[in-house]
């Protein structure tokens, strides 16, 4: 089996009825002059494509992404169709062989049809999620990330988030800091709401007169605070009730859940640009303790706060 070290060969696998946006986004991030010396990118696909309204021309065919170290799935048109056997197979073959398999948006799709997904948490963009969840439910769907990492086998959320996936691989193969060049060079955010578990960013009610649109950076600015439910409807001018249905709507969570999230995210912030210690970030985000900032930290991001430092610091 390869390790994450060894992930040098790149192969963006390309069929008809793909979309260009996130097959260039790939090409741009592996092939980006900050990360040559590493990758080794190319197009793999049987004839000449279609991506959207353009022509792509591969440099190897699909069979060659069983050669690969890590093979990218960028998005597919129609999720109504099942997507094509030759790609399906290919990606198992290639995955079998030792390769590590990200999909970009809905080619979450091509990697569940051949079933790198199954008893597996994965996302795609929140569009198709419920699609996905009813063709395959074997897979535990999960709407509300940007990206998933299994190891071996990466789904991303639409669009955007394929770039936070593909940032995310370069950061774990070589470095927060190779990772913040590459972001550097094509002028977008280094990560976005922290590292291993990315969450989606902090909604913003569409209406101007939405009762939690003043709320919410008021509860931002003060996160050290030992906020309650009670303190959040009494600032938003609510029942306890009537706020948690309206986080519900907007969030999709609950008001202590928010909370909870907007401190595990500043903490993975202090984490990276401060030599604060931990039991400083703790009173900093509203935590209270060390210890309570690293069960909360661990369970939620995947590994403790130490750590997390360690890898995210450039």
């Amino acid at each position: 089996m390869r390790t994450i070290s060894d992930m040098g060969s790149v192969a963006v696998a390309a069929t008809d009825g793909m979309l260009h946006f996130e097959l260039a986004m790939a090409y741009e991030v592996f092939g980006s002059q900050a990360v040559r010396q590493w990758y080794e990118i190319s197009v793999c696909g049987d004839r000449p494509v279609r991506a959207g309204r353009f022509g792509i021309e591969p440099d190897r065919g699909l069979d060659q992404l069983v050669q690969a170290d890590t093979v990218i799935v960028p998005a597919l048109a129609d999720v109504d169709r099942d997507p094509p056997n030759d790609l399906v197979d290919a990606v198992r073959a290639a995955h079998e062989a030792g390769a590590r398999v990200a999909s970009l948006c809905t080619g979450a799709f091509a990697l569940a049809a051949a079933g790198l997904l199954d008893g597996k948490r994965a996302t795609t963009h929140w569009a198709h999620t419920d699609a996905l969840a009813a063709r395959f439910p074997q897979i535990e769907v999960d709407a509300d990330v940007l990206y998933v990492d299994n190891g071996t086998v990466l789904t991303s959320a639409g669009k955007a988030a394929a770039m936070d996936l593909c940032l995310h691989m370069v950061r774990s193969d070589h470095g927060s800091a190779i990772a913040n060049q590459v972001a550097r060079n094509l002028v977008v955010p280094p990560h976005r709401a922290g590292g291993q578990a990315q969450f989606v960013p902090t909604p913003v009610p569409a209406k101007e007169n939405h009762p939690l649109t003043e709320l919410f950076p008021w509860v931002l600015e003060r996160l050290g605070e030992p906020l309650t439910v009670a303190d959040m409807a009494r600032q938003a001018n609510l029942s306890s009730r009537h706020l948690g249905r309206h986080f519900r709507s907007a969030t999709g969570t609950t008001p202590l859940q928010w909370l909870l999230t907007q401190r595990i995210r500043r903490a993975q912030e202090l984490l990276e640009t401060t030599n604060n210690s931990v039991d400083v970030i703790a009173a900093a985000t509203g935590m209270g303790t060390a210890a309570t900032l690293r069960r909360h930290f661990n369970r939620t991001v995947g590994v403790p706060p130490d750590a997390y430092r360690r890898t995210f610091r450039t």
